[in-house]
């Protein structure tokens, strides 16, 4: 699954507006007193600057991701404790978590299969690592004022948010509940916050992007939206559904 540069920077505004400071405070203090991060698919590294004010200037990062042109776009303008991986996640077995204090991620959790998501919660219990998960879908999306329509372009939208995503069947809206019990398997302790985008006025890009996007899936998965609802679409406030994920192993700070 791959996104463009442009559309990574359409969102990062509403995604930073949108991530619960609590627990993204909480998540740089899982990080440790030298924290050393592993983000993966970073795209951008919009997760990297979510955390700049909260980690401190000696804080090293490892960015992983398969998309050349957005590693670098990264390194753009990241300081010298920046690591760029040029790097395919399919394989968890093979993430490179050596000296690593916390792994983070953004908007990947519903798009990775239940075999995917399994294997990097062994791996992370092997190494008693903390994980930080942002921004996944939850299922949710919410137009004010609400139309007839709204809801088959959701359920046909969440149908294929479950398709393969190139991890596997994707878990979709239930990555989250679905992340909180294998952890919580494994002895973790696992907070979780609401992340929504609030979009109404000021965010009309995004809004139309989001809107051709979303019927555009619903399209592929069975549901032809009207045009009348596309153009509502992009009018309307709109609250999409997001969730972030903390887990701490047994033991760590706040666990």
């Amino acid at each position: 699954m791959a996104f463009d540069a442009e559309w990574l920077a359409l969102r990062e505004p509403a995604d930073h507006a949108a991530r619960d400071a609590g627990l993204l405070a909480q998540a740089a203090k899982a990080a440790g007193e030298i924290p050393r991060v592993l983000d993966l698919a970073c795209g951008t590294g919009s997760t990297f600057r979510a955390f700049a004010a909260h980690l401190s200037a000696d804080a090293a990062w490892r960015l992983l991701d398969h998309d050349r042109d957005l590693l670098d776009r990264a390194v753009d303008n990241a300081p010298d404790r920046v690591e760029i991986c040029h790097f395919d996640i399919a394989d968890p077995e093979a993430l490179p978590l050596e000296d690593v204090t916390l792994v983070t991620t953004s908007a990947l959790l519903d798009l990775v299969s239940e075999r995917w998501l399994k294997a990097l919660v062994a791996r992370l219990r092997a190494r008693h690592l903390p994980f930080y998960a942002a921004l996944s879908y939850d299922g949710r999306m919410i137009w004010e004022p609400r139309d007839e329509e709204d809801i088959r372009v959701i359920d046909a939208f969440n149908f294929h948010q479950r398709r393969d995503k190139g991890f596997g069947p994707a878990l979709g809206p239930d990555a989250v509940p679905f992340a909180q019990e294998l952890f919580e398997a494994q002895g973790y302790h696992v907070s979780i916050a609401r992340s929504d985008w609030c979009l109404s006025s000021g965010a009309d890009a995004l809004k139309e992007t989001l809107t051709r996007d979303i019927a555009t899936a619903a399209d592929e998965a069975g549901y032809t939206a009207t045009p009348r609802w596309q153009e509502l679409g992009s009018m309307r406030a709109l609250r999409v559904g997001h969730l972030d994920l903390l887990a701490l192993p047994p033991g760590s700070r706040g666990s």
